[in-house]
């Protein structure tokens, strides 16, 4: 007979089995608990943390990021002013010249003038400024104001080379051409998928500018005023310079610059009188310079070309078309302003299709599209001239094209270098395609000044020739040209 304190089997295996099923009945509680917990944790962060959705977005994702839609509207609003204020005396320029005593050639002189003394101001002030923005727009506001009084003081003071002058204080705050650039494409605060389409907005504000601008010249010289301080030529002077001051007063309140640079722990921690801390600046050139492949200094070559050849193109066709339609076509001054801002008005919404898909498309698919219809415009006004068929119709599909292809080319160029190099370049970068720009504008206008002169078809064999150089370069690196969208 078994003993009466063991228990049988078969009740030891029921005891275990209730033990167990208790014990798995708290354990799914408490993890049942557990789940609610934490769902209602994350229900909790996700409540706290909706206002902030776009700064996680970005943080998750900073090919995406953007700066303050404040700041953005002052640069890419102040590019468009700049702009208006580049191409406003397009359309009486060499009418106010050759009052003065100027020539054709002059007034186109004093159109692409500012693009050089804005390169060499760039030199120095690029030196100084920090990495930021705030200080050289509020130099380039301050020029702007003083050089519109100037070009506008020399009527009254019958004084030719005043006219120069007011443009060359203009062009210290045309610096202000590199900085918009250089904010729309530097790193610290544009992903790199965001770079095309602000250049696209900037190209916008640039189609602006050239379609306002001589349309307000011409309109302008047309009511006259007939006034020794206030009439058709200086009225453009004395008008910029009033929106100048509003615009300053604007960008100082809106306007957010970005934090100033701090300087490495490496360099305070080191000796002061250490020899290596000498030799470290040529080593630190010389290993940025060993990052760049040949391939990318081929591309770095080809869109410095690019840049200078759109503004090129873009330059001698609006310093270009007031001299040749008053030949041709017996245009006054407000005709050819109103031409040439027709053409801009006509390509304005295709530019603003391109920003749209910019995102879709490869910044080199829409430098071959915009090269191939400015390419073709140039082809169409040879035909014409050499037929002697130059009509309003036939001479505007030409300036449309150009109008429209030079203008979507130049869009991708910065944009472009900036996805393709080190983020440490992008200065650097910025300052060769800003050159690049200032030589085609300043080449450009002086060409179209002289091109009557020199004869129309001449002047066109040498924009063929200039776009054709260009394609040969692209094609050769078609490969290397290529980045990511957006």
């Amino acid at each position: 007979m078994a003993s009466s304190g063991i228990l049988p089997a078969t009740v030891i295996d029921y005891t275990d089995r209730i033990h167990a099923s208790k014990e798995s009945t708290y354990i799914s509680k408490l993890s049942e608990i557990g789940g609610i917990v934490a769902t209602s944790r994350d229900v909790f962060v996700r409540r706290v943390d909706s206002s902030r959705d776009e700064d996680i977005d970005t943080f998750q994702n900073p090919e995406l990021k953007l700066p303050s839609l404040r700041s953005l509207f002052v640069i890419i609003g102040g590019n468009a002013v700049f702009q208006l204020s580049f191409f406003i005396v397009v359309s009486s320029a060499s009418v106010y010249a050759e009052h003065l005593g100027g020539s054709a050639t002059f007034s186109g002189l004093t159109i692409g003038i500012p693009t050089i003394f804005s390169g060499f101001a760039l030199i120095f002030i690029t030196k100084y400024d920090g990495g930021q923005y705030a200080q050289p727009l509020t130099l380039a506001y301050a020029c702007m104001v003083l050089g519109n009084i100037l070009y506008a003081l020399a009527y009254r003071a019958n004084f030719l080379y005043l006219i120069l002058i007011g443009r060359i204080v203009s062009g210290f705050g045309f610096i202000s051409f590199m900085y918009t650039k250089r904010y729309c494409s530097d790193p610290r605060i544009v992903g790199i998928r965001r770079r095309t389409t602000l250049a696209g907005l900037l190209v916008i504000g640039q189609a602006f500018g050239f379609s306002a601008g001589p349309f307000l010249g011409g309109l302008l010289y047309k009511v006259g005023f007939g006034n020794q301080v206030f009439n058709g030529v200086t009225s453009p002077g004395w008008i910029m310079a009033v929106i100048w001051l509003m615009f300053w007063g604007l960008s100082s309140v809106m306007f957010q610059d970005v934090p100033r640079q701090q300087p490495a722990q490496s360099i305070e921690l080191s000796d002061i009188n250490s020899p290596a801390e000498q030799i470290e600046p040529p080593q630190t050139i010389r290993s940025a310079l060993r990052e760049i492949t040949p391939a990318q200094w081929g591309v770095i070559v080809c869109m410095c070309y690019y840049s200078m050849t759109c503004f090129f193109i873009l330059g001698s066709w609006e310093a270009n078309i007031p001299v040749f339609t008053a030949e041709a076509l017996n245009y006054s001054p407000y005709n050819a302003g109103n031409f040439i801002a027709l053409g801009g008005l006509v390509s304005f919404p295709f530019l603003l299709l391109n920003v749209w898909y910019a995102r879709r498309i490869q910044d080199r698919v829409i430098l071959a599209v915009g090269t191939s219809l400015g390419m073709l415009g140039l082809i169409i006004m040879l035909c014409i001239l050499q037929t002697s068929k130059v009509t309003f119709g036939s001479l505007f599909i030409c300036w449309f094209l150009i109008a429209l292809g030079f203008n979507l080319a130049s869009t991708c160029t910065l944009s472009l270098l900036s996805k393709q190099l080190p983020d440490t370049w992008n200065r650097k970068v910025s300052m060769a395609i800003q050159y690049s720009n200032y030589t085609g504008r300043v080449t450009g206008a002086i060409l179209g000044g002289a091109g009557v002169k020199m004869g129309m078809t001449n002047y066109i064999a040498v924009q063929l020739s200039v776009v054709g150089l260009g394609g040969v370069m692209y094609l050769t690196l078609w490969k290397q040209l290529k980045a990511k969208t957006g």
